[in-house]
């Protein structure tokens, strides 16, 4: 059975490689069920999928400096802008398959954190249309 260890993730935003800020990204997908019993069910539950929907988690290390994450993450709350994530920042193929989309910029937390933690910012992004999976 193949095994991978994620050591060099890939995370684009608006056109940006932040993957060295990047300590985790998550994308998770899912659709909604749509209850359509009725009588002739016979006691099943039936349903149906819906609307789709995802999510892209990220923890950042932090960086104030000129031209670095916070200069570049500040600008886009609010924004819509597209993404683009794979498992190595190799080339994408089957075996590292790239996952794109657009997601909305609604929150960003400068300062996170407690005495003696690194500057790590904690966020997450809903998906705003389709997220497409490519493996060339």
């Amino acid at each position: 059975m193949p095994k991978m260890v994620l050591l060099a993730q890939y995370l684009s935003l608006n056109g940006t490689d932040l993957s060295e800020y990047t300590k985790k990204a998550e994308l998770a997908v899912e659709v909604e069920d749509k209850d359509v019993t009725t009588y002739t069910s016979l006691g099943w539950k039936e349903v149906l999928g819906g609307l789709k929907s995802g999510e892209l988690g990220i923890d950042f290390l932090q960086d104030f400096a000129a031209t670095e994450l916070d200069s570049v993450m500040w600008p886009l709350l609010g924004t819509v802008v597209p993404f683009a994530i794979r498992p190595d920042q190799g080339v994408v193929g089957t075996s590292n398959p790239e996952y794109t989309g657009n997601i909305l910029v609604k929150e960003w937390k400068p300062i996170e954190g407690s005495v003696g933690d690194e500057a790590s910012v904690g966020v997450s992004f809903p998906t705003s249309g389709a997220v497409a999976r490519a493996t060339s």
